[in-house]
């Protein structure tokens, strides 16, 4: 099975423009793999320097284009993985989640990370089946 990376746009744009080897989305076969992210202010960029709630917002949006551009959408989502640079977000982040999955969430995991390459605080990446 071969693996097929696909452009994303804006956010390949975006993460061409920080120089990151990284493909937004991958496929294979039935299987559908979104990297996790920085949150890209969507008009400029930019990693947004933005609230907990909004920075959500923007990851989960960007997880969505990246599984409809591979045919898939959130209802596909099988497992997220987020990481957060403190567990003092957990809640306001779970009230951004809840509203994207309101009925059988995927499985996930919440795990805390120091700190990454610019300052923002969270992250998800997902595997999702067709």
């Amino acid at each position: 099975m071969k693996r097929e990376a696909l452009r994303v746009e804006p956010i390949s744009s975006f993460l061409d423009r920080w120089k990151a080897p990284t493909s937004p989305v991958t496929r294979a076969g039935n299987m559908i793999f979104v990297a996790g992210l920085p949150p890209f202010d969507p008009e400029t960029g930019e990693i947004a320097s933005a609230p907990i709630e909004r920075q959500s917002e923007i990851i989960m949006e960007q997880m969505k284009l990246c599984l409809e551009t591979a045919g898939a959408s959130l209802d596909n989502v099988m497992k997220c993985n987020v990481y957060c640079t403190s567990t003092k977000h957990f809640a306001a982040f779970n009230a951004v989640y809840a509203r994207y999955f309101p009925v059988d969430p995927p499985a996930r995991i919440f795990v805390c990370t120091p700190e990454w390459f610019a300052s923002f605080d969270v992250e998800i990446d997902c595997i999702a089946m067709m």
